[in-house]
């Protein structure tokens, strides 16, 4: 009998070659553990509510009024709801034809897509047209919507920072394209060195790779690195020389932990640049309100913001949105507050801005903490995070551990963060699943645990690294880099 068309033999090969190392191996075998009674600490994945983030006040007072309006009728709703809060509700819901259970436009509401444009208009500096602001289920949606768009088929490149996020990976894979990687100079803190970029590019066009468009993820995700504006000036230059689309990751732009390098939008530099570049490099911008201090994971709210794509391709876009019907409603309000919260006057503002600091300013301990402890450890070498949610640590592997995993069938680095997981309930992510330089192992974790009890976490790592390295052998002399 011939294999059916959805048996594993008759699938998709695309489908199968997708990996996502996030959610993988590791993330299945902490699963496992914690049915069976283990405590397990989930630092596999940049989820604050999961790890003890509590939601800020006013978006959730809010949404509660949107998604049930008719307490918007109750003579008490003032004893319950702030004035703001109730105002806000009503502003939403006028913005909908039916409230939150009812279809918006497919790239929307207008109103929201207007309050982005604003909110990218403060940030910038540079008016932003609604009409190229498409609302999406979460930042991830929008940047399959445009991989999907720019890969035409497998000869299609696509530059992605290495060590990268595996959605970029995954979805490249799953629409056929071909991953180009570009290597981050961990001794450099995670910068770009362009020398190591063009030669990617140049070995790509070698195999026949037509590169189209490059990734940058901005406070970086494993690496936890801000980039300069020097860096992404250069970038910026390097796409218009190379006729590049810039796909510009900036999730994490609320998430900065130190002074000396702020996060500015490649949008904002790339008009500060002027013509011609202003007038030519492609650039999609993404954001959401799944990260910052608001951290809203389930609520799948994002946008993209398109700059310099002609009318042809964005009525496109459009078409291809419409075959999903809507995003969401409610993460489309979610975003909404998040580009326009509460403002000095409010009776919410205050409560929002003590809210809103208090996690930011715990985020930064946290950062300084889990770096700190790492750096403490036998064999283990950390960069600071500097932003995002993550460190990604090096881990000084000795040769008895690197051949007792191959002896298993692990990659070195999942070898070790399996047993981490069994001995300390702690579940973080290879760093093979996000691609790093030959011989060279790490793993990557979330700051996100709460701040009290990430002490005792470290002290768990400590210990278990200290046993891990004495049963695999004394390699006090190898290189830490």
């Amino acid at each position: 009998m011939s294999p059916r068309p959805l048996d594993y033999e008759s699938l998709n090969e695309n489908v199968k070659k997708v990996a996502y190392a996030v959610r993988g191996e590791l993330y299945l075998r902490a699963s496992e553990l914690q049915k069976e009674g283990k405590k397990i600490i989930f630092t596999n994945v940049g989820n604050p509510h999961a790890l003890g983030q509590k939601p800020l006040t006013f978006p959730r007072q809010v949404v509660a009024l949107c998604q049930a309006p008719f307490l918007l009728d109750d003579p008490n709703v003032g004893l319950l709801f702030p004035a703001d809060a109730i105002a806000r509700a009503k502003h939403y819901l006028s913005m909908t034809s039916g409230g939150l259970g009812a279809y918006s436009d497919s790239r929307g509401l207008p109103g929201i897509r207007k309050e982005v444009a604003d909110f990218i208009e403060r940030r910038d500096g540079y008016p932003s047209d609604p009409e190229l602001i498409f609302l999406t289920d979460g930042a991830s949606k929008g940047v399959m919507q445009m991989l999907n768009t720019i890969i035409r088929n497998e000869k299609d490149g696509i530059l992605v920072p290495v060590p990268q996020y595996p959605l970029y990976s995954a979805t490249i894979s799953l629409y056929g394209g071909s991953l180009v990687p570009y290597y981050l100079e961990e001794e450099a803190n995670w910068g770009l060195d362009f020398y190591n970029i063009r030669q990617s590019v140049a070995v790509a066009r070698s195999k026949g790779i037509t590169v189209r468009a490059m990734v940058i993820i901005n406070p970086g995700n494993p690496t936890g690195q801000c980039l300069s504006e020097a860096n992404i000036r250069e970038l910026l230059k390097f796409c218009f020389q190379e006729n590049l689309v810039l796909l510009a990751d900036e999730v994490y732009q609320q998430n900065i932990y130190q002074d000396e390098r702020p996060f500015i939008s490649a949008r904002k530099i790339l008009f500060d640049m002027g013509p011609p570049i202003s007038k030519e490099v492609q650039l999609v911008s993404f954001h959401t309100v799944s990260k910052g201090y608001w951290g809203e994971c389930g609520q799948r709210g994002g946008y993209f913001e398109m700059t310099n794509l002609p009318p042809q391709t964005v009525d496109e876009i459009y078409k291809v949105a419409s075959v999903s019907l809507s995003p969401n409603v409610p993460g489309q309000i979610f975003l909404g507050l998040m580009v326009n919260p509460p403002k000095p006057g409010d009776i919410s503002h205050l409560k929002f801005v003590v809210e809103s600091k208090a996690v930011l300013e715990s985020l930064r301990r946290r950062a300084h903490i889990m770096t700190d402890g790492f750096n403490s450890c036998r064999n283990v070498v950390c960069n600071f995070t500097e932003g995002a949610m993550y460190s990604f640590p090096q881990i000084c592997l000795p040769p008895k551990a690197i051949e007792a995993a191959k002896k298993v069938g692990k990659a070195p680095d999942v070898f070790y963060c399996l047993k981490l997981l069994e001995a300390t309930g702690i579940s973080t992510v290879p760093g093979s699943g996000f691609g790093q330089k030959e011989g060279v192992f790490h793993l990557r974790t979330t700051i996100l645990p709460a701040e009290e009890e990430m002490p005792a976490i470290m002290a768990s790592f400590k210990k278990f690294n200290d046993e891990f390295m004495e049963q695999y052998e004394d390699c006090r002399g190898y290189s830490r880099m």
